[in-house]
C-alpha cells in the first residue's frame, strides 16, 4: 500500500507485487546481525539463555544409530521365525525370559535354547556388517 502509487501497469501487478515483497525479504534479511554462541548462551535478563546439549548424541551418531538398527532389522529376518520372536521380546521389547516363556506358551528352557541359537545365528551376520568398508573409507 506504501509503494502502491509506483505502480504503472506496464507490468502485471502480481509480478510487482511479488517484486516488491522479496526485495522487502532481502532488505530485513541484510538488517539482522549474526549472533555468536557465546552471546546466545549469555542471554539477557528477560531472555531464557540458548543452551547446547551436550548429553544428545550427534545428527551424525543418530544417522548411524537408525542405519545400524535398519541393518540388524534386515538380517533379524533371514532368521527362522522362533528365533526372530524371542530376539525381538527380548531385546526390543526389554521382556525378561520368563515374560517370553508365558506370551509365546513356551517352557523356559525353550526361550533360553532359542534366544541362544538365535543370538548364535545372528552373529556372524552383524559381525560381517562391521567388516564391509563404508565407501569413500579405506
Amino acid at each position: 500500500l506504501v509503494r502502491g502509487s509506483q505502480y504503472n501497469g506496464k507490468a502485471r501487478f502480481e509480478t510487482w507485487l511479488f517484486t516488491i515483497a522479496r526485495n522487502l525479504v532481502i532488505d530485513n534479511a541484510r538488517r539482522k546481525t549474526m549472533a555468536s554462541l557465546d552471546e546466545m548462551s549469555e542471554g539477557g535478563e528477560d531472555e531464557r539463555p540458548f543452551e547446547i546439549a551436550l548429553d544428545a548424541p550427534s545428527p551424525f551418531e543418530q544417522f548411524q544409530e537408525r542405519e545400524h538398527a535398519a541393518e540388524v532389522a534386515t538380517v533379524l529376518l533371514t532368521l527362522e521365525p522362533s528365533y526372530r520372536e524371542v530376539l525381538t521380546l527380548r531385546f526390543h521389547e526389554d521382556m525378561s525370559l520368563e515374560e517370553i516363556a508365558t506370551v509365546t506358551r513356551a517352557p523356559l528352557s525353550t526361550v533360553k535354547s532359542r534366544l541362544y541359537r538365535g543370538l548364535a545365528a545372528l552373529r556372524p551376520q552383524v559381525e560381517s556388517l562391521r567388516r564391509v568398508p563404508v565407501e569413500g573409507t579405506r
